[in-house]
């Protein structure tokens, strides 16, 4: 089989990962391996000023090397679904009684509708997966501290580049799979 041919066995990404469960937003995986995920905000870097790219640039430098742990950094994209919205924006339309608002939601519907001919909406996330390797006879609640403390010191760097963190929940952290 070559490397670039589609595989004809079809599995989900809990199988591939072999993800043991999850647990108060903890990910278990094989061996005595777990994980944390972090949602992470947004930020807009090119619309900085030159010495603001600096300082943040600087401040990221800081960060990572103070890190004592590995971090894997996950950037979803994904394409919005704009049809509930603009069925929305119909009803909110059918309902107005102003006869300005009407031509204004008019205006911005025509509006959303060339914008998504002619491209895609998209959203994008970050995420920021945490690791930890313990012995098969620690604690879960060991783990859980050891992590935690991780997800702070991680938090609080966040917090200086101007970015906040979320530890994502079970559900949610399934829910990336």
């Amino acid at each position: 089989m070559s490397v670039l041919q589609k595989s004809k066995t079809k599995s989900n990404a809990r199988a591939q990962i072999a993800i043991k469960g999850v647990r108060d937003g903890v990910l278990l995986l094989p061996n005595n391996q777990y994980r944390v995920v972090l949602q992470v905000s947004a930020l807009n870097f090119e619309l900085k000023s030159e010495q603001e790219q600096d300082a943040i640039i600087d401040t990221y430098e800081n960060f990572l090397n103070s890190l004592g742990t590995n971090l894997q950094i996950l950037i979803r994209t994904r394409e919005i679904d704009m049809d509930k919205y603009l069925e929305e924006l119909s009803e909110r339309l059918k309902d107005e009684t102003e006869k300005i608002y009407q031509k204004q939601l008019t205006n911005y519907d025509e509006f959303i509708r060339s914008l998504i001919t002619n491209n895609k909406i998209l959203t994008r996330h970050f995420y920021l997966i945490i690791p930890y390797k313990a012995d098969s006879k620690t604690e879960f609640e060991l783990i859980k501290e050891q992590l935690n403390l991780k997800v702070d010191i991680i938090g609080k760097g966040m917090t200086r580049l101007g970015m906040h963190t979320r530890q994502l929940p079970s559900l949610e952290v399934l829910d990336l799979f």
